[in-house]
């Protein structure tokens, strides 16, 4: 009967030989797959960033100084972030990973001897002879459900990381104009509206900022530039009586009163500032157009 566990517990040595290694790799790997997400949700949001700066370059609404500050603003920003998700070696998965050995260190040979005591046939060991009058059935076992696959929202759990780190430092008017401009994108315009009011506050001398502050301010109280939303655009032009979008938008509220001419006026000095064959030239083009039909020019 020695000889038996003996041998019992040798082959679970054994056992246990093959399943702890793997199991203390997988822990790592998963810490490794979890930076490499993170590291990739900041950069999707960065890419972002980068992708409506290009744009708003490219159709003549900001200039060449302000784009390559904004740019540099943003790599910086960037290799900030992944270097800290990169750097972040949580203690979490060393300790994870021992924990997972004990369990499996304890676990497997307590789970093989309660097993053969319940199923197997230990008097067999002392008396070979003896009669098994009816052996335990087992039951098939149900397949085993793997844990299920998370899709998480990588872009909007970024966006709330970067909001959680401007509670602790508000005085970052970069920082409150990236989170604006992530809400916009996201469409939380309330929340946009909320960060811009921050980045203005902090930087009162871009007129971009008061203009787009006016924007999601108007798509936050249903598209309508009436009230607070026009304040903010005439702040905007006192700050740069040519600021582009804030003309832009200026035309939109002329046009929403139907105050065409007006509207008019606005957008044929958006005309002067972008190129004709841009996409803002040819939609402003054409809401000209439409302003002159209404007012019957």
């Amino acid at each position: 009967m020695i000889l038996f566990w003996v041998i019992c517990a040798i082959l679970i040595l054994i056992a246990l030989a093959f399943v702890l290694p793997p199991a203390l790799q997988r822990a790592q790997e998963t810490n490794v797959t979890t930076n490499d997400e993170r590291r990739q949700a900041n950069i999707a949001v960065y890419r972002d960033q980068l992708s409506e700066l290009e744009a708003d370059l490219r159709n003549g609404l900001v200039g060449e100084e302000q784009y390559a500050q904004d740019r540099d603003e943003i790599e910086r920003r960037l290799l900030e972030d992944t270097a800290g998700v990169s750097s972040k070696k949580t203690a979490a998965a060393p300790a994870n990973a021992r924990t997972t050995a004990y369990v499996l260190g304890l676990g497997i040979p307590f789970i093989a001897i309660i097993f053969y005591l319940q199923i197997g046939q230990p008097v067999l060991i002392e008396n070979p002879n003896a009669v098994i009058s009816s052996p335990a059935a087992t039951a098939p076992a149900e397949p085993a459900s793997g844990p299920m696959e998370r899709s998480p929202e990588q872009i909007a759990a970024n966006v709330d990381k970067l909001a959680k780190k401007l509670e602790s430092n508000p005085n970052d008017p970069q920082g409150w104009v990236m989170l604006a401009r992530s809400y916009s994108s996201m469409e939380k315009f309330n929340e946009s509206a909320n960060a811009y009011a921050k980045a203005t506050g902090l930087n009162p001398k871009d007129a971009d900022l008061w203009a787009e502050y006016a924007f999601a301010t108007a798509m936050a109280g249903g598209r309508s530039l009436e009230g607070k939303p026009m304040e903010l655009i005439n702040h905007a032009l006192q700050v740069d009586p040519d600021n582009a979008k804030a003309l832009q938008l200026a035309g939109s509220a002329a046009f929403e009163a139907k105050d065409y001419k007006k509207a008019i006026a606005y957008w044929q000095r958006v005309l002067k500032k972008v190129p004709a064959d841009s996409e803002v030239g040819k939609a402003i083009t054409e809401r000209i157009n439409e302003a002159k039909t209404l007012s019957g020019s």
